[in-house]
């Protein structure tokens, strides 16, 4: 097997720039759940203030972190079954849109989480299973990158669509903030309203309700749906079928090239690691260093800027050392700048040390794109990247459920950044452990 081999996406020869910029604005809309409700807001609300008197020994943090760790489970057992469905069923819009306005909804439903901890559950369970649709969306979203890109664009392309995510988030950070969440008192932002029973907060959530909606509109109607082709070997399979069909790929893919089954691997843990970072930084920032609720968001502003320089000052790296090489620098340096967040105290450290962090992120999730396509066999890009996802979904509860007990054990809200250490770590250790990618020279 010819261990390099070009990335052919195949089928978006026709898309026009109008197309390519409609799938580029889902992503641009998909930041208002993951920046506004998953990371940096609706989350604080949640452990901040509507769980902050919990009564009993566990905090509303390691409830957070538990609930969210079920939400992973669930996206890994229903991934391969939903991915497969797509293609069966050649409805790849269609599932797009049912999933995304399902998301839309239960964001929506946020409005009526209280400021009072009998609400926390029902705060839970809508992001819980907020998460799971989300990443289910994921899923049919990711894969009409063929149909608005070619040969010669896709990276152009994709780094478009990754961008626009990053740029949707800090605008929607920078309205929430100025409009909702700024000031003191009992009133906040220039709209001026009202903190009582959480009311600016569980606005915000319905801004980013309709953010979302809105923004996710212009793919459905620019994109159009993919011809359904079919072929002998093309059949619509059950739920336990489809599992069977998932363990055929990995027992032919571990005869042809077991480097490539390393890597999913040594990649699903170390991208759970990095989805931590995020999922679990702002509410650190308030329960640990002190940083208030409000500030939390312009941290959030500049952990997005910085992780977008990163992205894009690593893509050049990338080029001429390699990705394994990006990637091994830059969780080995999270993983150090880590064990110092677990010593230090206050805003400024974290400030500082946060940021640090953050510049790392985007070149390790650029770079674990671009490792998977240098080792990918022609022809088989959409397989490989099914399984890239499934298998990151099969762990996306790790890091979660370490953030949670290392937070219950020690009976610190800090101590759970031990827990994100040791899902990057044990990434890290997977990855030495695969051959990176013969060098070639990219066109």
């Amino acid at each position: 097997m010819n261990a390099h081999t070009d990335f052919r996406p195949g089928t978006g020869t026709d898309a026009t720039r109008r197309q390519v910029f409609a799938w580029g604005l889902w992503d641009w809309g998909s930041a208002a759940f993951n920046a506004v409700i998953l990371t940096f807001v609706f989350s604080v609300y949640l452990t901040d203030a509507v769980g902050d008197d919990l009564p009993g020994s566990i905090s509303a943090s390691t409830w957070l972190g538990w609930a969210l760790g079920i939400a992973g489970f669930a996206i890994a057992v229903l991934a391969p079954v939903s991915g497969q469905k797509y293609d069966a069923s050649g409805r790849r819009k269609r599932s797009l849109g049912v999933l995304t306005f399902a998301t839309v909804a239960l964001m929506a439903a946020m409005f009526f989480v209280r400021d009072d901890h009998h609400f926390l559950w029902l705060g839970l369970v809508l992001l819980g299973a907020g998460s799971v649709i989300f990443e289910l969306a994921n899923v049919p979203y990711n894969a009409m990158l063929s149909q608005v890109s070619t040969e010669k664009n896709i990276g152009r392309v994709s780094g478009f669509g990754w961008s626009m995510g990053y740029f949707g988030g800090i605008v929607l950070l920078l309205l929430c903030y100025t409009g909702f969440i700024a000031g003191d008192g009992d009133t906040r932002g220039f709209l001026s309203i009202t903190t009582g029973d959480g009311l600016n907060i569980r606005l915000v959530a319905l801004l980013a309700a309709v953010w979302f909606a809105v923004f996710a509109l212009p793919v459905l109607f620019a994109v159009p749906e993919k011809p359904h082709q079919r072929s002998d070997d093309d059949r619509r399979v059950g739920f336990v079928e489809s599992y069977r069909v998932l363990w055929n790929d990995l027992k032919e893919l571990w005869n042809e090239d077991r480097r490539i089954v390393w890597y999913l691997g040594a990649s699903a843990l170390f991208r759970d690691g990095l989805a931590g970072v995020f999922t679990f930084g702002a509410v650190l920032a308030v329960t640990v260093y002190e940083i208030s609720a409000a500030d939390v968001l312009l941290f959030g502003v500049a952990a997005n800027v910085v992780s977008a320089v990163g992205a894009l000052v690593a893509g050049r790296v990338d080029d001429r050392v390699g990705p394994k090489a990006v990637i091994v620098a830059s969780l080995a340096s999270m993983i150090v700048v880590g064990g110092v967040l677990l010593v230090v105290s206050g805003p400024l450290m974290f400030w500082v040390f946060g940021l640090l962090l953050c510049l790392f992120v985007g070149p390790a999730q650029s770079s674990a794109r671009t490792f998977l396509v240098r080792i990918t066999p022609a022809g088989r890009e959409g397989q490989m990247f099914g399984l890239y996802a499934t298998t990151g979904r099969a762990v996306s509860f790790l890091a979660p459920t370490l953030f949670g007990f290392f937070a219950w054990w020690f009976g610190a809200d800090r101590a759970g950044i031990a827990g994100l250490l040791l899902v990057l770590a044990s990434g890290l250790v997977a990855l030495l452990a695969v051959r990176a990618p013969e060098r070639s020279v990219v066109g």
